[in-house]
């Protein structure tokens, strides 16, 4: 096949690596031509393209696909998608995020395109939105799922969601989980010792990590909030923070103020290569945004044997089975999100017996490898049917 993946911009994210996964795997496993159609990366998130890892992925930049709203610029985006299209001739072309989803999608079905497919990795339209974006979002995709034969959703949650809010039927969704290389996680434990000594934390702490951009929604502040009744309970709990973004300097202001300096610890921005070695410090694993298709730092941390405690939202309670793999509350709580760390932090016993039984669970179905099979499987359905 002839397959032009689209997406807007290539920052170190979830959505970003299943999209090269997927792309590298169509080149390795089936041998398919594949271009990657992106717009500029900007920004503090990092750029993953130039971490080495595109390997002969023929990448297409277009300057004007932005992810800011923009008419004018938009439309200049939507002709040059349309002009890559045309030179690249694809038989699928598969679009992921919110204005990468929609021009590609527009672009492809105006030109006849044999099989257009989104990927769902989140939703663009959320409760934390004012209104009248809320809505435009919602009927922008409305709009753009008329001009797709396919739709894959990341969760079940995000399949619900869609549905719920009139963007299509069920039928018109395949639920894929989000793939990744999933040996570094399974074999991450023997890098414990070495990674706690560089990060200065003691064989005898508690280490308690969370792995997200710092952004809005991303929940850190709750983490924190919650951080004062833990420490005082348990003075041996420390918090490593991975990831950098534009709310550092706020957040080390809200640990200061509670006088916590001394028990976090921020890594900055760090290659997806190195997750594993920072999930093999920590304990387990906290996961507080309050919107995300799936993270992928649950499963992740999951097959590096490690239990979960997340916000119950979109596609987190799939992963994270309550008093099976970790503990699952509600949205912007603090202080049971306080308790809930505090169980796990005076019971080794239970932390192994969850992180096993993630372990268990989750190995097979977020291989990349897997992954991408069963989304090549959707690409010849959408065909044969043509």
């Amino acid at each position: 096949m002839r397959v032009a993946h689209i997406i807007t911009r290539m920052i170190v994210g979830g959505a970003q690596e299943n999209t090269l996964y997927n792309c590298l795997d169509l080149m390795r496993d089936f041998r398919d031509d594949v271009i990657l159609i992106t717009g500029p990366t900007r920004g503090p998130e990092g750029r993953l393209l130039e971490q080495g890892r595109a390997d002969g992925l023929a990448v297409n930049t277009i300057e004007s696909l932005q992810r800011s709203l923009h008419p004018i610029r938009d439309y200049r985006a939507l002709y040059d998608l349309k002009q890559a299209l045309q030179a690249f001739k694809p038989d699928v072309v598969h679009t992921h995020s919110a204005k990468g989803g929609i021009l590609g999608r527009a672009a492809a079905w105006s030109l006849g395109v044999p099989a257009v497919i989104h990927t769902v990795h989140g939703a663009p339209f959320h409760p934390y939105q004012p209104l009248a974006p809320r809505m435009l979002y919602r009927a922008c995709e409305r709009w753009a799922a008329k001009r797709c034969h396919h739709m894959i959703s990341v969760a079940d949650a995000m399949t619900d969601l869609m549905v719920k809010a009139g963007v299509a039927s069920r039928e018109k969704f395949t639920t894929i989980y989000s793939g990744m290389d999933v040996q570094p996680f399974l074999n991450c434990q023997q890098l414990r010792s070495e990674m706690r000594r560089t990060l200065g934390f003691s064989e005898g702490q508690i280490v308690i990590g969370k792995i997200a951009r710092l952004f809005e929604l991303k929940g850190h502040e709750y983490l924190i909030a919650a951080a004062a009744d833990v420490v005082q309970q348990n003075p041996e709990v420390r918090f490593l923070l991975v990831g950098d973004g534009l709310l550092r300097e706020r957040l080390e202001h809200q640990i200061q103020q509670l006088g916590l300096s001394r028990y976090f610890h921020f890594t900055g921005l760090v290659s997806p290569e190195a997750i594993p070695s920072y999930l093999s410090a920590m304990d387990m694993l906290v996961h507080t945004s309050l919107r995300e298709g799936l993270a992928r730092t649950l499963p992740q941390a999951l097959i590096a044997g490690k239990p979960v405690i997340s916000y119950d939202i979109d596609g987190a309670r799939e992963v994270c089975l309550n008093e099976e793999t970790g503990i699952l509350l509600p949205p912007k709580s603090i202080g049971p999100l306080a308790q809930a760390m505090i169980r796990l932090a005076s019971q080794s016993d239970l932390r192994e017996k969850w992180g096993r039984a993630g372990q268990a669970m989750f190995c097979e179905r977020f291989q990349h490898q897997f992954m991408t099979a069963r989304v090549r499987e959707v690409y010849e359905r959408v065909l044969a049917r043509k």
